[in-house]
């Protein structure tokens, strides 16, 4: 046995020196890719505003650019575990036990990537007879990024399978992975004749399986969607690496990187740290400030990132320690910042905003619009629960602060607050596109880091581009396996069926929109906002619509019910991420959360009922 250890002892050594050398090139060429992105259309951008000689190629070497950053992200966030998941049945497993489903979720990601290898590479084939229309770039260029992308993740989860898990769960999860896949096999006659029932097996018991062991989302999407049309379908695999290279080619997705970009470099060149002093100056000295001071700055920086779990860490670290001193308990705050994050779901620019509208066709700037008074009524519900808790706050060791200050640190926070502004005011007005005016802040933010703050850190760019490469892969590889799944559901006839239930529903246009409501909650809680409204979403827009349902009502339903699922317990995702950036433990937090929930789920009830909350202004 001690021989058998020392022999594997190497071997492991070897993988984890490959695996180092092989991350560091991929997360190199991803940061170089961002890089590129920025200086491109930043390029684009000037000619367009500035000499108004538009650059008629950039957006087809932008695209074809960005699904290669969309995939070497992808690889770096398998890498590093950042890939959406649910890890709400597997996080209080035993090490034994979890080392066990780890090593069976690693064995799917094989199964998937490896099943997709050679359909992939008759995709690239398939294209490589054709050119772009401007640049006559052959498209198998761009088409390759995925069979690359495949290859890279594939070698990623052997890497990570080999040094993680035993040589017994190796054998164990690739024998109960073969034996699943000779049960569908031997069952695909009766699946075959039970008919659109057997989308059950594969879109909800196989997808919720992978999910709940904590499999990638994305990739459990893939897994599932394979499964069906090899075992259900005469349809070749190839169909699946096109129709994800569809869904990530949207050129309104472009602004996913930059957005998050930009969060990153709000936080690094000092602009939230900024807006965050004014805002205490401004309401610090009142029973609740701060409280105030955190749903307000949750207001002003909330979407630009692209992630929660940023915007929460932007303003948490500035404001905690002092309301610690305050005597407020940390189980309630964080409990405040995670419902903060819901409120704040709908405030433009949302990544989710812009998804829906990729996805579905409804007009970003008719989102960022519809999306902000409806944050606005959940945080007036959220100050009525603060006004209750802190009511009794003593305040006797709080001094307020001179007026002269206060203009200082707001002159001082200018450059900052006027960001987000701008950004919203330019989309919503038809001014820039949303990848334009993300471009714009990326190049303002660097500009006022530099000259008005002074406080950048050159030597945290690097982290910040792996960052948002990993994180905008993640989110991409999402939308282009939700679309090939969707589809696949369009090709079965389940649209046709899911309308006609939708239609019968009870309460006509009001129960439709009401199961709607729990129905996104509930996926909220599980998929998180992308992948589920990229699933769902060509589905039940189309209701909808037909319901006379108006499309951007729909949307801030959608994307509200959505947010409030994602922090909801057990399962939200987002309340533990609220816990880990607090450093509190998420039993403490539980019990003080549900009243900051009531306050959002009267909210979202407000929202349903009444259309003008999100279409009154458009």
């Amino acid at each position: 046995m001690d021989a058998a250890v020392s022999a594997a002892e190497p071997a492991n050594g070897l993988f984890a020196t490959f695996d180092r050398h092989l991350g560091r090139a991929v997360e190199f060429v991803a940061a170089a890719l961002v890089v590129a992105e920025v200086c491109l259309l930043g390029w684009g951008t000037t000619a367009r505003y500035v000499f108004n000689d538009p650059l008629t190629w950039s957006d087809e070497l932008a695209t074809l650019m960005f699904i290669w950053l969309s995939m070497l992200g992808a690889v770096v966030a398998l890498r590093r575990g950042q890939h959406m998941r649910l890890t709400a049945f597997i996080r209080s497993l035993s090490p034994r036990r979890r080392a066990q489903i780890d090593s069976l979720g690693l064995m799917l990601i094989c199964s998937a990537l490896v099943v997709m290898l050679v359909p992939t590479w008759e995709h690239v084939v398939m294209h490589s007879d054709s050119v772009t229309p401007v640049l006559g770039i052959n498209e198998a260029w761009r088409e390759a990024a995925l069979f690359v992308g495949i290859v890279l993740m594939l070698m990623t989860a052997i890497d990570q399978l080999v040094q993680n898990a035993t040589l017994p769960q190796i054998a164990g999860s690739l024998a109960l992975v073969a034996a699943v896949g000779v049960v569908f096999w031997l069952g695909a006659d009766w699946l075959d004749d039970i008919g659109n029932y057997n989308l059950i097996v594969f879109f909800f018991v196989l997808v919720a399986t992978c999910i709940c062991i904590g499999m990638p989302i994305a990739l459990a999407f893939v897994l599932a969607t394979i499964a069906y049309l090899h075992f259900m379908t005469s349809i070749p695999l190839s169909i699946v690496p096109g129709r994800m290279s569809e869904g990530m080619s949207y050129l309104v997705l472009l602004a996913v990187p930059m957005f998050v970009l930009l969060g990153a470099l709000i936080e690094l060149a000092g602009l939230s740290r900024a807006m965050v002093a004014a805002l205490v100056a401004l309401l610090g000295h009142f029973r609740g400030g701060l409280q105030y001071v955190l749903l307000a700055a949750m207001y002003l920086v909330s979407g630009i990132s692209g992630a929660k779990a940023a915007d929460m860490a932007a303003i948490a670290p500035a404001l905690f320690p002092e309301m610690k001193k305050r005597g407020n308990p940390e189980s309630s705050l964080v409990s405040l910042l995670s419902a903060a994050a819901v409120m704040s779901e709908t405030i433009p620019p949302s990544i989710v905003l812009i998804t829906v509208g990729s996805v579905t066709g409804v007009s970003i700037a008719a989102l960022f619009t519809g999306g902000l008074l409806p944050a606005v009524v959940g945080m007036v519900a959220l100050s009525f629960i603060i006004y209750r808790q802190t009511r009794n706050e003593d305040m006797s060791g709080v001094q307020k602060i001179p007026a002269t200050m206060k203009l200082r640190l707001f002159l001082v926070a200018l450059p900052g607050l006027i960001l987000p502004f701008v950004i919203r005011t330019a989309v919503v007005s038809g001014v820039a596109t949303a990848t334009e005016v993300a471009t714009i802040g990326v190049l303002y933010t660097i500009f006022v880091g530099l000259v008005f703050y002074r406080c950048f850190d050159w030597s945290r760019i690097m982290p910040i581009l792996v960052d948002t490469a990993a994180l905008s892969g993640a989110i991409l590889l999402v939308v282009g396996a939700a679309s090939t799944m969707a589809w696949a559901l369009t090709q079965s006839g389940f649209s046709r069926q899911l309308v006609s239930l939708m239609a019968a529903m009870p309460g006509g246009r009001w129960g439709f929109l009401g199961v709607s409501a729990v129905a996104f909650v509930v996926l909220g809680s599980v998929l998180e906002g992308v992948p589920a409204i990229v699933l769902f979403g060509p589905l039940l827009f189309p209701i909808a619509r037909m319901m006379g349902v108006n499309e951007v009502h729909y949307a801030i339903i959608a994307v509200f019910s959505m947010g409030l699922g994602l922090f909801t317990p057990p399962f939200g995702v987002g309340f533990y991420l609220a816990c880990a950036i607090g450093r509190v433990h998420p039993d403490d937090v539980i019990h003080h959360v549900w009243s900051h929930l009531a306050a959002l789920a009267v909210t979202l009830v407000l929202i349903v009922l009444i259309p003008w909350i999100s279409i009154g202004f458009l």
